[in-house]
């Protein structure tokens, strides 16, 4: 099992209004933690990714469905004020057929086929190795999906991220057990919705707009450890945290969502330059403060796409607590926000620098390379 990873977790496509001061990194920060990596993790020591092991890909185009299936793995029980975690190995899922995907939803199950709570999916992603995230020099995430993320839909005949035959995605999950009950051969599966590229009369013309994901987090460009976490501490109380970058290309955001924990109270993205709030959401939460949703916003309308962003412009991701427990939770905290996002007329969607720092950094921990002992079976404080 590689390093059990809270990774941008909940974000949607991809797939996280603070009251107290925010802690920004600052550009000399970035450059100095991307210094030390450079130091330390040259480019050729990620192997190559088709040697990793194989998820289940499988193209249905009557019903417009692809679906990724990770193999199983045996998910412990909580015991002793701590709940069970497993995190997979990192897989790859190899495109079989070019399409335009529209919607997404994850599931997860037991060896017998039955469905488990959703509850117990902390996060399962994809990220495309090839093509740069758009506002962080790393490996593109595609997609995150966690217990909060409701099933994703756009119109279809709108917009649609471009999948190509034979694009060799990466995949890998974190599963949650809050239960005593022990499962063996639990399964991740997510179904994409998708139009088989370049069908019907009007299958060149449509979707209208080639949509791409990504994501922004807190702990920007890749955490702030040696080995980094994208979690932090959370101390009791009210904090905020946040972060501020540019995109790499201008285009607009047709709709956001994010990822956070137990807890938060609110996330929101700003326009830092002009210091306008451009989406603010709230958890939708129980008695408890155990985040059961957190709601996705989309900005496209009979007269509008949604937000416009440009590289000359910075903007801002802050998420704010508030711990009620009177006692620090350790890698309590997540914060991430991310949408779907449509590059201007002309303009080509980036490739990533594979000798970037911040890439070679994220790749490793991805892939569990010079991760610290074992955290495959770990567990976690019960909040």
């Amino acid at each position: 099992m590689r390093l059990a990873r809270c990774d941008v977790g909940g974000v949607q496509w991809a797939g996280r209004c603070g009251l107290i001061a925010l802690l920004v990194a600052g550009p000399a920060q970035v450059a100095a933690q991307s210094a030390a990596a450079s130091s330390a993790t040259p480019a050729s020591v990620i192997p190559p990714l088709a040697s990793l092991p194989a998820a289940h890909v499988e193209f249905d185009a009557a019903q417009q469905r692809l679906t990724v299936e990770l193999p199983p793995a045996d998910l412990p029980g909580a015991g002793a004020g701590m709940e069970g975690m497993v995190s997979s190995p990192v897989y790859q899922a190899v495109i079989p057929a070019s399409c335009s995907v529209y919607g997404a939803r994850a599931s997860i199950c037991d060896a017998s086929g039955q469905a488990l709570p959703q509850t117990f999916l902390h996060h399962v992603e994809l990220a495309d190795p090839d093509l740069r995230d758009l506002f962080l020099p790393i490996a593109l995430h595609v997609l995150g999906l966690s217990k909060e993320t409701p099933p994703l839909a756009v119109p279809r005949l709108l917009v649609g991220l471009p999948l190509t035959q034979g694009e060799r995605l990466i995949t890998w999950s974190m599963l949650h057990n809050p239960t005593t009950t022990s499962y063996t051969g639990a399964r991740v599966r997510v179904e994409f919705s998708c139009r088989p590229a370049g069908t019907g009369v009007l299958g060149s013309v449509f979707p209208l707009f080639r949509a791409y994901p990504w994501a922004f987090d807190v702990l920007f460009p890749v955490g702030k450890r040696a080995y980094s976490l994208k979690s932090f501490d959370l101390p009791p109380g009210r904090i905020s945290k946040s972060t501020e970058g540019s995109p790499s290309i201008p285009g607009t955001i047709v709709g956001m969502g994010g990822h956070v924990h137990d807890y938060a109270v609110g996330i929101e993205f700003r326009d830092a330059t002009t210091n306008e709030l451009l989406w603010q959401v709230a958890p939708r939460r129980d008695s408890a403060g155990h985040v059961l949703e957190l709601p996705i916003t989309t900005f496209y309308n009979w007269h509008s796409l949604g937000l416009h962003i440009t590289p000359e412009h910075r903007y801002r991701v802050t998420v704010t607590y508030d711990n009620p427990t009177g006692r620090a939770i350790p890698e309590g905290g997540m914060g991430t926000v991310a949408g779907l996002f449509i590059p201007d007329r002309g303009v080509a969607w980036p490739h990533v620098d594979r000798t970037n720092d911040a890439y070679v950094q994220e790749m490793m921990e991805t892939l569990g390379i010079g991760a610290p002992p074992d955290m495959g079976g770990m567990q976690m404080p019960a909040h």
